[in-house]
């Protein structure tokens, strides 16, 4: 999908001194903003971003400080199925 915006022309000024390719960087911006909110997952951080890997959607993501809110909660659910699947 196309998605066209309203931007005063100062404003790209400044944003095209940041981004060479606006649109990329307009787009990786709400990528990671998306990514943020919890609207999308880092694979689809991947897929918006045409990115070859998913290291390469982490590496974005971290330089970018969007870390995923992980919580005990999630620890100890992912250690209580590591030990179910140890002891199978």
């Amino acid at each position: 999908m196309d998605v066209h915006i309203e931007v005063p022309d100062d404003i790209v000024q400044r944003m095209k001194s940041r981004w060479s390719d606006l649109p990329r960087g307009m787009l990786q911006a709400l990528a990671i903003e998306s990514y943020r909110a919890g609207i999308i997952t880092e694979a689809e951080v991947q897929r918006m971003l045409n990115l070859p890997s998913r290291w390469d959607a982490d590496a974005v993501l971290k330089e970018a400080q969007a870390y995923i809110d992980y919580t005990d909660v999630d620890l100890k659910e992912g250690l209580d199925a590591i030990r179910r699947l140890r002891s199978q």
